[in-house]
């Protein structure tokens, strides 16, 4: 994999890892037109391009991280009664993102080697694709359940967990999932999307964490080099992305992201239809 080809696959990660559209599968789809799907490095290189995400959402939320302050209010959990006062708020917001975080964990620990095989079909991602476009169309009408005034609940979270659990099968989009089952606990489409954001830390951080050192003694030098520009590029770019999600789904909701998808996955899957060799060898 040359730097053109990194640097493709970081605006790629950059643009998509917020957006409801899968950026896994939209790097898996590059990777196999480009002809580069099947070499390793290009493997780990579409995991810890994550890395540069990552630190945009603590960039950009580093209040929440560091001081958490609240989108809704805030009732102090019995568990958290006998801490200062002033620790409570951010010991809530930490502790129900690792509970939201740790069926993802041990669900993933599982499941690597079946989840890493799914990687090698584009076929699944296509297919992915359309049924969550479908979803995504519809959203609002399945989700009748009116906002709530506070934030996110501890039985929130491991819903929430939960439904992040089935974006491990690409192409359905590790935001869209953690999004939609936010909603269906009452969040708001911006708080759902911000605790997605918040939860993609840990995750996001465990998968490139743990691909890099399963496989960080087969990488040469240049890989290095190459690793922290496309991670700088989806840093920058995931920046710009989460701005603009948030406000455009606020305002317009996911009807455009779920169009988009069911073009994107029939497209995929008439390219097959037609003889097209897309899937990984």
């Amino acid at each position: 994999m040359d730097l053109i080809h990194a640097i493709a696959l970081a605006i790629i990660e950059g643009l998509t890892e917020f957006l409801p559209v899968s950026s896994t599968g939209h790097m898996i789809i590059y990777s196999s037109l480009a002809g580069i799907a099947g070499n390793e490095f290009t493997k780990l290189y579409t995991v810890d391009v994550q890395f540069g995400c990552i630190l945009s959402v603590l960039v950009l939320y580093h209040r929440r991280f560091m001081t958490n302050v609240q989108t809704g209010t805030f009732t102090v959990p019995g568990y958290l009664k006998s801490f200062p006062p002033k620790l409570q708020p951010m010991l809530d917001f930490y502790s129900k993102i690792l509970i939201a975080f740790l069926p993802a964990a041990v669900i993933g620990f599982l499941l690597n080697d079946f989840i890493d095989s799914l990687l090698e079909n584009v076929v699944v991602v296509a297919i992915m694709l359309l049924l969550g476009g479908i979803i995504l169309v519809f959203i609002d009408r399945i989700v009748t359940r009116q906002p709530k005034d506070g934030d996110v609940t501890v039985a929130d979270a491991i819903r929430i967990g939960f439904f992040q659990c089935i974006a491990m099968v690409p192409g359905v989009s590790r935001s869209a999932a953690t999004i939609i089952g936010g909603m269906f606990q009452g969040l708001t489409r911006t708080q759902a999307a911000e605790f997605s954001f918040f939860l993609a830390v840990p995750t996001m951080a465990a998968a490139s964490g743990y691909k890099l050192l399963k496989t960080y003694k087969l990488l040469q030098p240049a890989d290095y080099q190459t690793l922290l520009i496309g991670n700088v590029i989806a840093f920058i770019v995931g920046m710009l992305a989460i701005r603009g999600f948030v406000g455009f789904l606020t305002r317009y909701g996911f009807k455009v992201f779920g169009y988009y998808r069911i073009v994107l996955g029939l497209l995929l899957l008439g390219l097959v239809a037609a003889g097209v060799k897309l899937d990984v060898i």
